[in-house]
């Protein structure tokens, strides 16, 4: 009983982790209300500053993409309950993006900037938006076992856990990934665009595009035929029209 509490216990705390960095990401990628945000002053020269935040990309990226392999995940669990796997993804996801919020280094140099009080309403109610649809998107998918935190209750309880059957919900029936869509409307909905955070934009971009298609293998071998249809049936970002 003791190890189920610990795993319960340490799903929790990652959960709680992830509300506090998702609240954090929101002013930190936004410039909002924080001291230092992406657009913050800058502390180091240009090219260093770019290597670092490239490096801090990629560790992001190997670790959110390299931890969600299937094969990393059948080598963790020779040491973890399966129960608690989900729980460290998303605690070693947090530790990331902690860090990177911490060395984060501006480039305030600025590459455009709405000034028209319209058009700068208009960006940030769509970088709203784009919170809103990631946090909707993991509702739809199963906001709890997505965090971890459902196998861990499960495993606390004593209960086998079942995997959740394939299903496309809502705005899944028009595109397959909504949650991506939504990110993009974070990393580019911005009325000042700077060096840093177009950095940022073009980095985070290019990792999703570049993992999407590790998670689409992954999902069709664990769906099979039925993942196949949908994905010849519904579009990627842009649903179809007719």
């Amino acid at each position: 009983m003791g190890k189920r509490v610990l795993v319960f216990a340490f799903g929790c705390i990652a959960y709680t982790m992830f509300l506090g960095v998702f609240l954090y990401s929101i002013a930190f990628i936004g410039d909002l209300w924080i001291p230092r945000t992406i657009d913050a002053p800058a502390q180091w020269g240009t090219a260093g500053a770019i290597i670092v935040n490239l490096l801090l990309i990629a560790a992001f990226g190997i670790q959110h993409s390299g931890m969600a392999r299937p094969a990393f995940k059948r080598w963790l669990t020779q040491y973890i309950p399966k129960a608690a796997e989900r729980s460290l993804y998303v605690f070693s996801t947090n530790l990331a993006m902690i860090v990177l919020f911490l060395v984060w280094q501006p480039l305030p140099l600025v590459i455009w900037q709405v000034t028209s009080l319209p058009a700068q309403a208009t960006l940030y109610t769509l970088y709203g938006l784009g919170w809103a649809l990631v946090f909707v998107s993991t509702c739809l998918i199963s906001h709890f076992d997505l965090f971890g935190l459902r196998q861990a209750w499960f495993y606390l309880r004593g209960a086998d856990y079942h995997p959740l059957q394939f299903q496309t919900p809502l705005l899944y029936r028009y595109i397959r990934h909504p949650l991506y869509v939504g990110w993009f409307m974070v990393f580019w909905m911005a009325p000042t665009m700077t060096l840093g955070h177009l950095l940022f934009a073009l980095g985070t971009t290019a990792y999703i595009l570049m993992a999407i298609p590790l998670e689409e293998r992954d999902l069709i071998a664990v769906h099979g035929d039925d993942y196949k249809q949908y994905r010849r049936d519904v579009r990627m970002f842009i649903p179809k029209l007719f």
